[in-house]
């Protein structure tokens, strides 16, 4: 890969853009995803903890803010590197960062509400009724029922700033191909990357739908991705910039997660200051007229300046696989701060994804999750067997496909229906979907 097609700056599905020399296209892009309407709408998603009275808590928008500026530090970090050591242009620095600074602001722009259990909820309802007896579902290739049955937030994230969002069906946000490439952690479909047997970390997860290929097949020619087949299917290694931001959202998720279990009463300041001073190292001022709140902060700070150190130290390290496709890892993982993440993430797990809270939380999500998606595929079973006409819809379904406000536009069949299915309830936001589960439900 070379850095010239990586950083490709035109625009999806847009031949008449040309860049402003006031304005970058990087910048342009940050602005788009800042300004969206599914952006803002993170302000009420569940990140870790449940949102409720504490207003310290981290919620799925300040998350990815705060993951863009990591992002950005440890893009211009990289950048000059790459312009004192690999010949990348004067001044390339800042589209380097600008890319995965506006990437890691678009994240989790496809993530459902009460986070991860959100996702799981989607999932568990579509794999319950692909094994009823409705035609509607009969009526998928078992290939495509994957991107349903293990729906992810990943490639409904593709599909929003690609197609759904600004221009609709004509590249969505027509964000820069290198900032597209950025956020594809995972450029695989769900039907590839069953039937793939390498052992590849952007094969973790798939990231791309099925609808939206032929748009993510024109971001990776455009960038240069190396592309692997498997038969007449597809799938192509990661941007490099994409490790730039795993790294950021790794760091964020796992650092202040520990911030947020001290403000939420799940973990103690002991625990937490342990664990943020092994990667803070020892204090460069006087903590000693500091309330607890303060010191947690004051580690926190420097625990994340480490952590970007050590990250753009490993992508240093490992830049000739990066680049050719070959590097499976993360940077994480292979920085010489692994064990220090590796002893957070063991906690997190025994005591923080398991706190009675978050378990509640979890129950509650699912159940509003499914009540929505019940409540609503009668209008999408009325509309097949009126031939996807609206006009087939009976007074009650039309009421509450205005109720819910349903966006049916692009519904055509089985596959589209589903699909709009799944945009409206990942669209909603925590509070909104129980509203929705209660009008549903008649509560």
């Amino acid at each position: 890969m070379d850095w010239q097609s990586l950083l490709d700056r035109r625009r999806l599905c847009d031949t008449n853009y040309v860049e402003k020399p006031d304005r970058p296209t990087f910048i342009q892009d940050a602005d788009r995803i800042t300004f969206s309407a599914p952006f803002r709408r993170l302000a009420n998603k569940t990140q870790v903890h449940p949102l409720y009275e504490n207003d310290h808590l981290h919620h799925r928008l300040i998350h990815s803010v705060e993951t863009a500026s990591v992002g950005r530090s440890l893009g211009i970090a990289v950048g000059d590197w790459l312009e004192k050591e690999h010949g990348l242009g004067a001044g390339e620095k800042h589209v380097v960062a600008g890319m995965t600074q506006a990437a890691c602001l678009a994240h989790d722009i496809g993530n459902p509400p009460f986070g991860h259990s959100g996702e799981a909820a989607i999932g568990s309802w579509f794999a319950e009724r692909f094994g009823g007896s409705s035609e509607l579902f009969r009526a998928i290739e078992a290939p495509l029922r994957l991107e349903f049955e293990d729906f992810e937030g990943n490639a409904q994230g593709f599909r929003i700033i690609s197609r759904l969002e600004m221009y609709r069906n004509e590249g969505g946000m027509r964000l820069s191909m290198g900032v597209l490439g950025a956020f594809a952690k995972y450029p695989v479909t769900a039907k590839v990357r069953a039937s793939a047997t390498q052992s590849y970390r952007g094969l973790k997860k798939f990231g791309v739908f099925e609808s939206d290929a032929e748009l993510f097949a024109q971001v990776a020619e455009a960038v240069g991705l190396p592309v692997e087949t498997i038969g007449a299917d597809r799938w192509w290694r990661r941007h490099p910039l994409v490790f730039l931001v795993e790294a950021a959202d790794d760091i964020c998720y796992n650092i202040l997660d520990l911030e947020d279990a001290y403000a939420s009463g799940d973990f103690t300041e002991h625990v937490v200051l342990k664990h943020l001073q092994s990667l803070a190292g020892i204090p460069n001022v006087d903590l000693a007229d500091r309330t607890t709140d303060e010191i947690i902060a004051y580690a926190r700070a420097r625990a994340i300046g480490s952590a970007i150190d050590a990250c753009v130290a490993a992508f240093k390290e490992n830049y000739v696989a990066i680049m050719s496709g070959s590097f499976s890892g993360s940077l994480i993982e292979v920085s010489a701060r692994s064990g220090e993440f590796a002893a957070i993430e063991k906690l997190s797990k025994q005591r923080l994804f398991t706190s009675p809270r978050k378990t509640e939380l979890e129950v509650f999500g699912r159940n509003v999750v499914h009540r929505v998606l019940d409540g609503l595929i009668g209008v999408f079973e009325q509309l097949r067997a009126g031939n996807w006409e609206l006009a087939g819809l009976d007074g009650y379904h039309e009421q509450l496909r205005r109720a819910a406000n349903l966006d049916l536009r692009d519904v055509k069949d089985e596959y589209t229906a589903l699909h709009a299915l799944a945009d409206y309830v990942s669209g909603m936001t925590d509070r909104y979907a129980v509203k929705v589960a209660k009008i549903v439900a008649g509560v």
